[in-house]
């Protein structure tokens, strides 16, 4: 979703972190267990993630918001500076201490998917996740073959995710038509000197924020949508975050 001057990888049809996501059933995972304690190690890579509306507002406080450069405004987090680096992840899969998680990570393993037949969602698992085991004692299922309270409260988080994402989609249309948004080429000077140039994004423009008509300014209010704009353009301070995780994190390699 954002890159920086090195390449990128190839991408799949699949959502971002997720392998082989399948269908939970009381048959086939009766003995399939989730590892509860939190790691993160599947994020290492990704230097930007998906973010919904409502999030937006305490996302502001931890990382720089900005939009996809693909014509979808989809709202993202920036999580890091070169591409397959999350700078808010360590070796160990601890996420760094009294930072807001985005909830995109905090679904996974979890995800919904849609029957195009009926339009139902059915909740589904990744089974290649590092998280899930055949022998863990937090199971999706009891020994009658009824879901446990941690499917359950998978469920209603999923549930949760799929409004926030529905409420979000209309934004994201509305904002890539309005023309407020330009793209935008970070360069951000680290330890040593050295220069790194980060692109493939997109930002709302103060100037053109600012000349939005009557009409449109007071649409946007009425829909709510004013206090996420406002939320975006106040991340901008979190670049300095970014580049002194990235200076840290150069210090630990170079001890």
């Amino acid at each position: 979703m954002a890159k920086s001057n090195s390449s990128t990888g190839a991408t799949t049809s699949l959502p971002l972190f997720y392998k082989e996501p399948t269908a939970l059933d009381a048959k086939k995972h009766g003995k399939t267990a989730l590892k509860t304690d939190p790691d993160y190690s599947f994020t290492q890579e990704v230097n930007a993630v998906p973010i919904n509306l409502v999030e937006m507002p305490q996302i502001c406080h931890f990382y720089p918001i900005a939009f996809s450069g693909d014509g979808s405004a989809t709202p993202v987090a920036l999580l890091g500076l070169r591409n397959n680096e999350n700078l808010f992840v360590d070796k160990k899969g601890n996420w760094l201490m009294n930072t807001y998680i985005p909830s995109y990570i905090r679904r996974y393993p979890f995800i919904f998917a849609e029957n195009p037949d009926n339009k139902q969602l059915t909740l589904c698992v990744d089974m290649k996740a590092a998280s899930i085991s055949e022998k863990g004692k937090d199971t999706f299922f009891d020994k009658d073959g009824k879901p446990t309270q941690l499917a359950q409260n998978a469920l209603e988080f999923c549930k949760s995710y799929q409004s926030a994402a529905q409420q979000t989609q209309p934004f994201s249309e509305a904002l890539a038509k309005s023309g407020l948004l330009v793209d935008r080429q970070a360069e951000l000077t680290v330890k040593g000197g050295r220069k790194i140039t980060f692109s493939g994004f997109k930002v709302i423009d103060e100037q053109k924020l600012a000349e939005m008509s009557d009409k449109d300014f007071l649409e946007w209010r009425k829909k709510g949508w004013l206090p996420f704009l406002y939320a975006h353009l106040f991340s901008g301070a979190n670049w300095q975050r970014l580049t002194s995780l990235m200076n840290e994190r150069l210090e630990d390699k170079a001890a």
